[in-house]
């Protein structure tokens, strides 16, 4: 009897034992160790930033299976649990953690604490802080002001070149290496940015009194080793016969280069030496110069000489800027850079042709070409991706000159992100999407300078003094869409002339 009480004490013993150390719950998981799941997180501080991500990850084991995970942070609205069961099927002894989160563009706080928990089939548990801050780098430097891909020096008694440059960067810059062979001092020379995020510099440069080119290389380069190389050529000559001429409305270098594309406007080179400008002055009092390079003031500008206002000058020292005294009308401007010569007259805006044929707002477009004018709808040009997306951004237009366009309309905000790249087409709404009737194409898909009249079906206006899909010289307009990229984030506004065939998307002011 005794023997038999001990048997079974003994069993009932064993049966505890073994359904402590390895008894199956009602899913048939087994609990193996009994011990807390591991977790190796990978990094337990993640830098990042407003408008970027950051990427918790960690290594994670359990004998018994794990179950789920779980993420959470009140401050960022964080609460995200991973079933593993749910996603596998059963729980799993190992699991590589890589959960990505995208913080807000707005979010405005600096360091965020994110718990990780990791639960097993025993229901027990292992947690883990990582810390979040704002102070990530994500993006390359950038040169906001630069020197064009190829600059021309005029030879002087005294050669000079003012080399001007600024480098930004959202966090912190190291230096900026000028590399320019053959002219002593601007070899490999390094300029400490001490952690600043902007960084300018201006210098004049002596250069012998001859014919020939050198190569400059800028090589801006942040805390994090993230770099940015521009590279230009600088060639010394006598006047040349420059292939393009711009006029610049601006006053600062840095309006100069705070556009998407189209400051400074692009002119016509009429002949050797030659150039004529067309420009809309708003309002009286404008200042103008003519430049042959785009982002500075410098080297060559041509302005009214100090002594001669009848003459110009190519010295951005001392030229004067041409004033334009009267308002709401069209001037035109032509120069000649060997003789220092200019000349200037107006014309009015009625005088002023587009190839439009339609009266902008008014239902006059025939939505179905059918001749019935009650499916006649209002006609109005958008940009976009179709005539149909042209409804997402219509262009509204100027009260005082119906060659001119604007969007968004004044009291609304467009705002794009630095390294955003646009596509579109300047076309007519159609809320069915019919193609080619009122639409503008760029001379280049990247490097956008002018606007050429693009309509397959002819549709033009007939006392328009232009071409359809010629550009003036009679070459032909090619499909090329509007691709620029955006440099700087911010509030844009987007500015076309019918009349002239040039557009611009510059801040909004």
């Amino acid at each position: 009897m005794k023997k038999q009480f001990l048997n079974a004490t003994l069993w009932a013993f064993l049966s505890l034992a073994l359904c402590t150390v390895g008894c199956s719950d009602d899913d048939g998981y087994s609990d193996v160790d009994g011990q807390n799941p591991t977790m190796t997180l990978e990094s337990e501080h993640l830098q990042s930033g407003a408008g970027h991500a950051f990427t918790i990850k960690a290594a994670l084991s359990d004998q018994d299976g794990i179950t789920k995970v779980n993420l959470k942070c009140a401050d960022l609205y964080l609460n995200k649990t991973i079933d593993l069961v749910e996603i596998y099927g059963k729980p799993q002894t190992s699991y590589n953690l890589s959960y990505d989160f995208n913080l807000k563009r707005d979010e405005i706080g600096e360091r965020f604490v994110v718990t990780v928990t990791v639960y097993d089939v025993g229901g027990r548990t292992t947690t883990a802080d990582v810390l979040v801050t704002m102070d990530g780098d994500f993006a390359d430097p950038i040169f906001t002001v630069l020197p064009d891909k190829e600059v021309t020096v005029l030879m002087k008694a005294e050669t000079k070149f003012k080399l001007s440059f600024t480098a930004t960067d959202d966090r912190a810059l190291d230096y900026i290496l000028i590399d320019l062979p053959g002219v002593p001092g601007f070899e490999n020379r390094k300029v400490d940015a001490a952690g600043q995020t902007a960084v300018s510099f201006s210098e004049k440069i002596d250069l012998p009194n001859e014919a020939k080119s050198y190569n400059l290389s800028l090589t801006a380069v942040d805390k994090k080793g993230n770099q940015k190389v521009a590279n230009s050529v600088i060639n010394v000559s006598e006047m040349p016969d420059f292939p393009k001429m711009y006029l610049a409305d601006v006053a600062t270098t840095e309006e100069l280069n705070s556009d998407v594309f189209g400051v400074p406007m692009v002119i016509l080179h009429t002949g050797a030496y030659q150039y004529r400008a067309r420009y809309y002055n708003q309002q009286a009092g404008t200042e103008i110069f003519f430049l042959p390079q785009k982002t500075d003031f410098t080297p060559i500008c041509f302005g009214l000489d100090p002594e001669d206002s009848s003459r110009l000058t190519d010295d951005p020292e001392t030229a004067k800027p041409i004033v334009l005294t009267e308002a709401g009308v069209y001037y035109e401007i032509e120069i000649d850079v060997l003789n220092s010569t200019y000349k200037m007259s107006t014309y009015s805006v009625t005088e002023a042709t587009d190839p439009i044929k339609y009266e902008y707002g008014k239902k006059c477009f025939d939505r179905w070409e059918n001749g019935n004018e009650a499916d006649f709808i209002e006609f109005y040009l958008g940009w976009g991706g179709s005539p149909q997306d042209a409804g997402n951004h219509l262009f509204v237009q100027d009260a005082n000159n119906p060659h001119l366009i604007y969007y968004p309309a004044t009291g609304e905000t467009w705002t794009l992100d630095a390294g955003q790249e646009l596509n579109f087409i300047i076309t007519n709404y159609h809320p069915d999407g019919w193609w080619d009737h009122v639409e503008w194409r760029g001379d280049d898909s990247r490097e956008i300078e002018k606007f050429g009249y693009f309509s397959k079906k002819g549709d033009v206006n007939p006392n328009w003094e232009g071409t359809n899909m010629k550009w003036w010289d009679g070459t032909n307009v090619t499909d090329n869409w509007l691709k620029p990229v955006v440099t700087n984030y911010g509030n844009y506004r987007f500015v076309f002339d019918a009349h002239l065939g040039r557009g611009k998307i510059v801040p909004a002011r």
